[in-house]
């Protein structure tokens, strides 16, 4: 029999207070796939290996990203009674001495110091010639809801989610709210889709809850494909349970009863940590029959898809989850009235859902007192590229734009100037220089020839050809394109070649006409959002750089001399 949500609390609690407030040290290493990267595994493996050496005893674990990826590998110590010390871009030769001087001898390695964090209801003074890490710049503009536990807690333990708040928010709606009230505070939150199109959630969620039908399902899309985009894998890997936790509720209050979480096959930190997030909600009674004693039943299923950029479009993604190719569906019929295994469903993002815990359980209003307008709550931004400081933070909807660049960011690195900034992944759009005095808004982002997307930011400097950044981000949507709808399938192939042509300093003053002429037939004709967005990045690049077009064409000539070089062609690949 399932231990009560009660009981769940208690024992949260109590290993909870044996981490932090125990007698041993407790280290956790970052190793989300940023970590990996940057060789996390090795760093784990020397932390054990000098601990057994030097016989010292510490718990060590494996945690997500904080979000400073410029300093992965990340070490946090926290020794008994003290405050967290982070060490960045750490080495294994680098872990002996902080084994020996911080987790024997309670002498932090100032010199390697990253930075503190502050220990809630600790009395240690704080360490000298060390600074606060919350003041480093990528975090002082930071207001963190979905990545509230990111880096903090062990992605695989739900006790340590609980510890911190999890769940409480779901037994909130089922001792507490109807699926009607619940449905309320979502749209009294004026929380809307983070995956790209910005659609209110709450009305998303009534077109499902208003279907009768007996047997009905909630999906949340993982596929994130984005070149630059990494915030939904991050949330899986770090916090698995928040959007856990997100789906059940969202099932809870459309009345749906089965929960699928999609995710792209090969990325199997977020695959492996949310199937252990699964796998412990269901021993502990938070996904089954009558979850929390209430009368609501429901279970989740991790499913995967190959290779496949379309797949993130919600229709091609009911097709995969089915056993088929992933290609779009013509609607109508829409998802709600006839979606996956021709049952009534709806498809949000991750970390759409992932807000849905706070939003519950702090309410409707506070969620909506924070951001801009109609933009309410916060963005998850990756921010890749020239950047001097390269990683993820969530700031409030509404932050200028230029504090994110020259402010969290930290600017380009090297003392270069930034040139442009292509956001919203590869069918998002480009914006120069001069145009990125402007609000985070997804209407304000919009009318700039940008949109907030699924949140990836790639910075380019003066030395960065905007036309060959355009033939690369049409090259890789014409690669992704299913094919099913010719539009697409012939427009991408036919704007590549033109951006071939003019990248191999031979194109035609007929050209820019031309290939707008080709964008407007894909925008008209195409089935789903990749062919009726595929324009973006070349108008939106034609609005702020024509100049840099023009000089190819009428002069033969690349500014940068990028495009002087010898490189790979890949316009007929496909062919």
């Amino acid at each position: 029999m399932a231990p009560s949500f009660l009981e769940i609390g208690l024992e949260a609690g109590r290993r909870w207070e044996e981490l932090t407030n125990g007698q041993r040290p407790w280290i956790r290493i970052g190793t989300a796939l940023c970590g990996e990267a940057a060789g996390a595994d090795a760093v784990v493996a020397a932390v054990e290996s000098e601990l057994a050496n030097q016989s010292v005893s510490a718990g060590v674990s494996r945690v997500g990203c904080l979000g400073l990826c410029f300093a992965e590998p990340l070490v946090d110590v926290l020794l008994p009674g003290g405050h967290r010390i982070f060490y960045g871009n750490v080495a294994p030769e680098d872990v002996a001495e902080i084994v020996s001087f911080h987790v024997a001898g309670g002498t932090p390695v100032t010199s390697k110091a990253l930075g503190y964090i502050a220990e809630e209801g600790s009395d240690a003074p704080v360490p000298d010639g060390i600074p606060d890490l919350n003041q480093h710049p990528m975090r002082v503009w930071e207001n963190r809801i979905v990545l509230r536990n990111a880096g903090n807690i062990d992605p695989t333990d739900i006790y340590q989610y609980v510890a911190n708040g999890g769940y409480q928010a779901l037994h909130k709606s089922l001792t507490n709210l109807s699926a009607e009230e619940t449905l309320e505070e979502v749209k009294g939150s004026g929380l809307r889709g983070r995956g790209g199109a910005a659609f209110p959630t709450a009305v998303k969620w009534s077109f499902l809850a208003g279907n009768p039908a007996p047997e009905k399902y909630v999906l949340c899309n993982c596929e994130e494909g984005d070149p630059g985009a990494f915030n939904d894998k991050n949330i899986l890997e770090s916090d698995p349970n928040t959007l856990l936790e997100g789906v059940i509720i969202a099932g809870y209050a459309t009345g749906a009863s089965k929960g699928y979480i999609f995710v792209r096959h090969g990325h199997d930190g977020p695959i492996d940590r949310i199937r252990a997030a699964v796998s412990q909600a269901q021993e502990l009674g938070l996904l089954g029959d009558n979850i929390m004693g209430s009368d609501f039943s429901y279970d989740v299923e991790v499913a995967l898809t190959g290779d496949s950029y379309v797949a993130g479009e919600e229709t091609a993604l009911m097709e995969a989850i089915e056993g088929k190719r992933s290609m779009p569906r013509y609607r109508p019929p829409f998802p709600a009235q006839i979606g996956l295994f021709g049952k009534p469903t709806n498809i949000n993002n991750v970390k759409t859902l992932s807000y849905v815990p706070e939003i519950v359980s702090r309410g409707g209003e506070w969620f909506a007192g924070i951001g801009h307008d109609t933009s309410t709550g916060t963005a998850i931004l990756c921010l890749s590229g020239a950047f001097t400081y390269t990683g993820m933070v969530e700031v409030p909807l509404g932050i200028n734009l230029k504090d994110v660049i020259y402010e969290a960011a930290g600017g380009m690195k090297d003392g270069k100037e930034l040139k442009l900034l292509q956001t919203g992944g590869p069918l998002g759009g480009v914006l120069g220089a001069d145009s990125v005095d402007i609000l985070l808004d997804f209407e304000i982002l919009r009318a700039a020839g940008a949109i907030v997307g699924s949140g990836g930011i790639i910075a380019a400097d003066e030395t960065t050809c905007v036309v060959d950044l355009t033939r690369s981000l049409i090259a890789f949507c014409q690669y992704e394109s299913c094919g099913k709808c010719f539009p697409c399938r012939m427009g991408m192939s036919h704007l590549l070649e033109v951006l071939e042509r003019i990248c191999d300093l031979k194109g035609t003053d007929d050209d820019l006409a031309l290939m707008r002429s080709i964008g407007e037939n894909m925008q008209a004709g195409s089935l789903c959002g990749h062919g009726q967005l595929g324009f973006n990045p070349v108008s939106s690049a034609l609005r702020y750089f024509r100049p840099e077009f023009e000089t190819h064409i009428v002069e033969n000539s690349c500014p940068t001399g990028t495009c002087s070089l010898p490189r790979f062609s890949p316009a007929l690949s496909r062919r």
